[in-house]
């Protein structure tokens, strides 16, 4: 027999052992296939939860720049408030001065209004005075006369 020549039976066991690798492979190829679609939908859903972190981060961060704007607002309003305590505190502070001075005067005014009565009275007292004493330069004019 030549070297070339491969009897029918044997022929026929190749062909048998190079179907069965060809069907092996096949299956190989589709497990692959199977292992492959397995890891394009876990990094499908690695990419899809990825994106849902990086949505719930710029929402954090929105949320955060309204928190920080917020607080610039209060921050702004007691800044605000602040001074508008200082201002009437100090206008508080003026108006108990001008209170004060107030009474002063008022304590002025009255002790000048007694002197006033006081002087008054005095002169009242001097006309009297000066009325008895005409009455009595008349009483003693008249009985000089008779």
């Amino acid at each position: 027999m030549p070297q070339n020549h491969i009897p029918p039976e044997q022929h026929r066991q190749q062909a048998e052992g190079v179907r069965e690798q060809a069907e092996g492979s096949r299956q190989d190829a589709e497990q692959n296939r199977g292992v492959t679609e397995q890891y394009r939908t876990s990094a499908e859903s690695a990419r899809a939860e990825a994106e849902r972190f990086r949505q719930l981060a710029e929402e954090a961060r929105e949320v955060r720049d309204q928190h920080r704007e917020a607080l610039e607002i209060v921050r702004e309003e007691r800044e605000r408030l602040r001074q508008a305590g200082e201002t009437a505190r100090v206008a508080g502070e003026e108006a108990r001065s001008a209170a004060e001075a107030a009474r002063h005067a008022a304590m002025d005014a009255v002790n000048a209004t007694a002197e006033t009565l006081r002087a008054t009275l005095d002169n009242m007292q001097v006309v009297e005075d000066l009325r008895r004493t005409l009455r009595d330069i008349r009483d003693v004019n008249k009985l000089d006369a008779n």
